[in-house]
């Protein structure tokens, strides 16, 4: 496979004070629920929201029963999402080359398959190639095999490798010992892969350790934070993620440095997406809403998507329709006036 170089974050050295903090879980959840009721939208708007979370998703699928079909199919929907004849009815058919998800994501014995049908729709630079890897989900293996685990996928056309963190070391707050894991696991991608690093939030204990997991991820040089590997009992909520986020604006603020954030598991509709949008576009701003620095892991949010596009273009044509069909009735009305009219002032001349 090709490999690219690729610019990534870079290592930075282990700082404790950035791992300092305290953190309010109920100003955290009041703030989260606030956003979350200034996020509902309809018409034109949720249909630019909802083709605007569709480029930010990394199509999912993570089944045990993974085939070189079933990707084929997934890499297909990420792809093209619409049919072109949809396109041109209701769009301009410039904007279909820019609809499309952003990666797909897949197991590492399955980066092949992927590679392959994304190449044979010539989209390899539209489209990312993700692979979970050292032990997803659970990351309880030996460290040298999750590190040959990353070396594989990427050998195999992977451009973006999604781990998992060694949540026993998290609980146990031993921060330096994950630090240098992540590390390894940073120089394992190079610069031929970006690095997304799971914290599985919902098994880290409290909001304190999601914080500085994320911290401590982000000075081992991790591109992205993610939250979960959507097998937790917890997976993505608003809370955490605005903890992240926190997380986040600090590190920048103290190294220059961008990290991005990837939501996975539990936003299965576009209204969830909405509310991370929102999320996003209020505390980091608008710049944040790009397949470099926010995505969705999601299985299922495409159909939702589909379904509110389709839906939502479907209602749009039969208001137009409406509309046209109340101004012709009205210029009919209006003709049969006119000629009603003309008659009478006939007869009135007539008279004369």
């Amino acid at each position: 496979m090709d490999m690219k170089n690729l610019v990534v974050n870079k290592t930075l050295p282990f700082d404790a004070s950035l791992l300092t903090v305290h953190i309010s879980l109920r100003q955290v959840e009041e703030i989260a629920a606030s956003i979350s009721k200034r996020c509902v939208v309809s018409g034109v708007n949720e249909i630019a929201w909802a083709l605007r979370a569709l480029m930010l998703t990394d199509l999912t699928t993570l089944a045990g029963d993974d085939t070189r079909a079933n990707v084929r199919r997934l890499c297909v929907r990420a792809c093209y999402p619409f049919e072109p004849q949809f396109f041109d009815k209701y769009f301009e058919r410039t904007l279909l080359q820019d609809i499309h998800c952003a990666a797909i994501c897949v197991y590492p014995a399955r980066v092949k398959d992927a590679y392959t049908s994304i190449q044979q729709y010539n989209q390899l630079g539209n489209v990312a190639i993700a692979a979970v890897a050292t032990g997803f989900p659970t990351g309880q293996y030996g460290l040298q095999t999750r590190l040959q685990e990353i070396s594989h996928a990427i050998l195999a056309g992977a451009t973006e490798i999604d781990i998992v963190i060694n949540r026993q070391l998290a609980i146990l707050g031993d921060w330096n010992s994950l630090y240098h894991e992540v590390v390894l696991m940073r120089s394992a991608c190079g610069d031929h892969a970006l690095l997304k690093t799971i914290l599985a939030i919902g098994e880290l204990g409290t909001m304190e350790n999601v914080y500085k997991a994320a911290m401590v991820c982000m000075m081992a040089g991790a591109d992205f934070i993610k939250t979960s590997t959507g097998m937790e009992v917890v997976n993505a909520t608003l809370s955490v993620g605005l903890v992240m986020i926190f997380a986040i604006q600090e590190f920048k603020r103290r190294t220059c440095q961008i990290v991005g954030l990837k939501p996975a598991g539990g936003v299965r509709t576009v209204r969830d997406a909405i509310a991370w949008m929102t999320l996003v576009n209020e505390t980091l701003g608008s710049r944040w809403l790009t397949p470099q620095r926010f995505r969705f892991g999601a299985s299922t949010l495409l159909n939702d998507i589909e379904k509110v596009v389709r839906e939502g273009v479907a209602k749009l044509e039969r208001e137009a329709a409406e509309k046209s069909n109340q101004q012709k009735a009205q210029a009919s009305e209006a003709g049969s006036e006119e000629a009603m009219c003309k008659e009478l002032r006939k007869k009135h001349l007539g008279q004369k």
